[in-house]
């Protein structure tokens, strides 16, 4: 009997001692922090943008921009120019400048330049030209093109090929044909009635007339030319438009033209 008292209450001392022992770990346990996620702040430029207006599609040049071609975009405040169009500044801009023709390609996402439209309600020919310039076409065929690879905006020279001079009892000297450059660097406004490149198509044999960008004196040369012989052009370096000699050199520039009248031979100079 005695045994079995002793036993019950040995084994109710060391339940009291484990629900202790428990009781002490449970309250030296370092309490569990909560973790808070704090908002994530909105980037500082998109907080700070602006909105410019750019294209939605590609604009090919001599094309007249419509109001679906442009929409309002938000740009990074501070890295746009003052040739930007910002709704800020602007907010009837598309109304504005719809009508226009671009005087120059524009990609798809590009912000719009005024300075690169042009309000016309003529053709698009005269809309592109550069002030104080012409426009001048000549009969021309692929093999004179440099095999048909010729494309609008490209720079070229131009080449007149004609029968030699005679002397005065009607014989040539030398070859009976003679072949001179007659002006160079001269920039290709359209291909027919292609004003610009085609998917990176050349243009082909179809193509009869090539429309050149030229100053006033240069075209009374092209006319006069094209009365003498066969004009050719020939395709130069993409880079030579940036070079300001040859630049220079598209100007008045251009060597006399020889005028047969009679048999007799005479170098003229257009002034």
């Amino acid at each position: 009997m005695k045994l079995a008292r002793g036993l019950v209450i040995g084994i109710a001392v060391a339940s009291g001692g484990l629900a202790a022992l428990l009781a002490y770990r449970m309250a030296s346990r370092p309490p569990v922090e909560t973790l808070v996620q704090a908002p994530v702040a909105e980037p500082q430029q998109k907080q700070n943008a602006v909105e410019v207006l750019v294209t939605r599609r590609d604009i090919p040049v001599g094309t007249t921009v419509s109001k679906d071609d442009m929409v309002w975009e938000p740009w990074p405040e501070g890295s746009q120019t003052d040739a930007y169009i910002t709704k800020s500044s602007r907010p009837t801009a598309i109304e504005e400048l719809a009508g226009s023709v671009a005087r120059t390609a524009f990609l798809n996402g590009e912000p719009v330049r005024e300075a690169r439209l042009m309000k016309a309600e003529r053709g698009f020919m005269s809309v592109i030209l550069t002030p104080g310039m012409r426009a001048i076409a000549i009969e021309v065929r692929a093999v004179g093109t440099a095999g048909g690879f010729i494309l609008p905006s490209d720079h070229v020279d131009v080449i007149l090929t004609r029968a030699a001079p005679k002397t005065a009892t009607g014989q040539s000297q030398g070859d009976p044909f003679v072949t001179e450059t007659l002006l160079t660097n001269i920039k290709v406004l359209a291909i027919d009635q292609q004003i610009s490149e085609n998917k990176g198509e050349a243009a082909v044999v179809a193509k009869n007339t090539a429309t050149l960008e030229v100053s006033p004196k240069q075209s009374e040369m092209i006319a006069q030319a094209q009365q003498l012989g066969t004009l050719s052009l020939v395709l130069r370096p993409l880079r030579d438009a940036a070079i300001p000699e040859a630049v220079a050199d598209t100007q008045d520039q251009g060597g006399p033209v020889t005028v047969v009248r009679y048999g007799v031979s005479t170098r003229v100079t257009p002034h």
